[in-house]
């Protein structure tokens, strides 16, 4: 799992001014760090469809914000992630906690978070890249200076 201060530490260094999320599962572990963060703004929504809408906000106002959420989150979001990103084209960059991943993959879990995660991303034509206990802050990091490059909307799922 990806330690939240190596997390902290990479985000500021991109220039990121904000986190907007919900702590939950694996992720949740980030919070501590994320809040004594003195760069990093942390704004916790209610819900993950909230959690695009405050992001679009911001990145239309001249910051960076980066949407940390869990795959039930990501299934939440749907109306607003694709209004956000398809008809408003804002290149928001998230991150997606896959609960029950490792477990699933090893057949050790019925939980569906795993089975829909990429397809949902699939439908909603985002790009996205797995990541998990393989990679580094740094794999992260590149997905997210593509997003930069590109000027596209991105996700990153990681196993939990």
């Amino acid at each position: 799992m990806f330690d939240g201060c190596q997390i902290v530490a990479a985000l500021e260094a991109a220039g990121v001014t904000h986190v907007v999320w919900i702590p939950d599962s694996d992720l949740g572990t980030w919070d501590t760090p994320l809040a004594n963060s003195e760069r990093l703004s942390v704004v916790r929504v209610c819900r993950e469809g909230e959690a695009f809408a405050v992001a679009a906000g911001l990145w239309l106002g001249g910051k960076k914000p980066v949407i940390v959420m869990q795959c039930t989150g990501l299934f939440e979001a749907g109306d607003s992630l694709r209004n956000i990103i398809h008809d408003l084209q804002l290149p928001l960059f998230f991150i997606v906690g896959v609960r029950s991943a490792k477990a699933h993959g090893a057949g050790a879990s019925a939980d569906t978070c795993p089975v829909f995660a990429e397809p949902i991303l699939n439908a909603w034509q985002i790009p996205y890249v797995n990541l998990d206990d393989r990679q580094s802050v740094s794999d992260l990091m590149e997905v997210y200076r593509q997003t930069e490059r590109d000027n596209r909307a991105r996700a990153v799922l990681i196993a939990e």
